[in-house]
């Protein structure tokens, strides 16, 4: 009997006053991961067909993968297109729902996601600055 290993998903999302396309721009631009997600990324430049990541000492790529058709953005491990984070827009009234995603190992520890999750917070909540305003309410 084969069995299947999976991960934990952990997903937050916030409601943002601005329409789904706009939201959509600044995440599928990674050169704007500095002003919105600055632990992850300090800098950023392209290296085609990826993008180097910077977050301090250190550099990793990633790979973006953006469909305004379905309104989503993946920041993908280039070596593991499996692995990264997923982010959809959708349609909330005259703004927009921000879902953010990530999959993390069996292994990891709840203390961990915790932490990783409360840096997913704040770098939702500075998407909702850049786009519409602190009138969003975030939920877990």
């Amino acid at each position: 009997m084969h069995t299947i290993s999976l991960g934990r998903a952990e997903t937050r999302s916030i409601s943002i006053a601005a329409p789904p396309e706009n939201v959509l721009r600044l995440l599928g631009e990674p050169r704007m991961l500095p002003e919105w997600a600055p632990a992850f990324a300090e800098a950023v430049e392209p290296a085609d067909p990826d993008w180097l990541i910077n977050p301090g000492p250190g550099e990793f790529r990633i790979r973006a993968r953006v469909s305004a058709e379905y309104g989503t953005v993946d920041l993908l491990d280039p070596r593991d297109l499996r692995r990264g984070a997923h982010m959809r827009v959708l349609s909330n009234g005259d703004g927009s729902e921000l879902l953010f995603t990530l999959v993390f190992p069996a292994s990891v520890d709840k203390q961990s996601i915790g932490q990783q999750m409360a840096t997913v917070e704040a770098e939702l909540r500075a998407v909702r600055d850049l786009c519409g305003g602190p009138s969003a309410i975030l939920r877990s």
